[in-house]
């Protein structure tokens, strides 16, 4: 690994810690709001990392270095405690909880951006001569322009891809848990009863999740990028 990909990886990992913890810090506030209380106690409720990371070293710390140093691409995961018995009991508030976490991210996305469109037009950023993951925008000079650019490139893809596949509903995923928001309240309560008996079956969600969203993602991107460059 060459320093231009340690510096690299070492950005990705910065922005990845800030999406996580404000899509659990998010999903934790929108339950307190609701009556569940759970994540708030844990300590869940900050965009201060380190709570997220004592709850999910592995998902947190250890899995994203992992596969940054030998694929090059990170992955990782966070997660934030809730009172199931407060799930059943109001389907529809356990749902707006479940949004919260990609709502965070798609607000972070057009964030950045925001961002990127203003440091265009301020010509401190430029057009990418190849449009990659970690290259949306690219600086008009080396240095502090350009690392600017990757941070927000990064944070930009970064939540376009959290957002998205966090959609998708299959379990364990945020769209699962969102489908009581169609339902009436009693429908949402006999869908999650059925949906605590497939739980176990998370790890052939995310499988299955992961080789469908593998297809969807680039074209979802290049959409989203097209809303900077139109």
């Amino acid at each position: 690994m060459n320093p231009d990909v340690i510096a690299l990886g070492l950005l990705w990992y910065v922005v990845f810690l800030l999406s996580t913890t404000c899509h659990e810090a998010a999903h934790a506030l929108v339950a307190k709001w609701g009556g569940d209380s759970t994540a708030f106690q844990g300590g869940q409720v900050t965009l201060n990392p380190l709570p997220h990371m004592r709850r999910e070293i592995f998902g947190m710390v250890i899995f994203p270095i992992l596969t940054y140093a030998f694929s090059g691409w990170m992955m990782g995961w966070a997660s934030a405690p809730y009172d199931p018995n407060w799930c059943r009991q109001y389907p529809k508030r356990a749902a707006k909880m479940a949004l919260a976490g990609p709502a965070a991210n798609f607000l972070l996305a057009i964030g950045a951006a925001v961002a990127i469109v203003i440091g265009l037009r301020m010509h401190f950023f430029v057009p990418p001569e190849s449009l990659e993951f970690s290259s949306v925008a690219d600086g008009a000079t080396a240095g502090v322009a350009d690392g600017v650019a990757k941070f927000l490139s990064l944070l930009f893809s970064l939540n376009i891809l959290l957002g998205t596949f966090n959609l998708i509903p299959v379990p364990p995923l945020d769209g699962f848990n969102a489908v009581p928001l169609l339902l009436s309240e009693e429908g949402g309560r006999r869908y999650l009863g059925w949906a605590d008996s497939v739980r176990a079956y998370s790890i052939i969600g995310l499988v299955v999740a992961w080789q469908i969203y593998g297809k969807m993602f680039w074209p979802i991107f290049d959409q989203a990028v097209q809303l900077i460059y139109r």
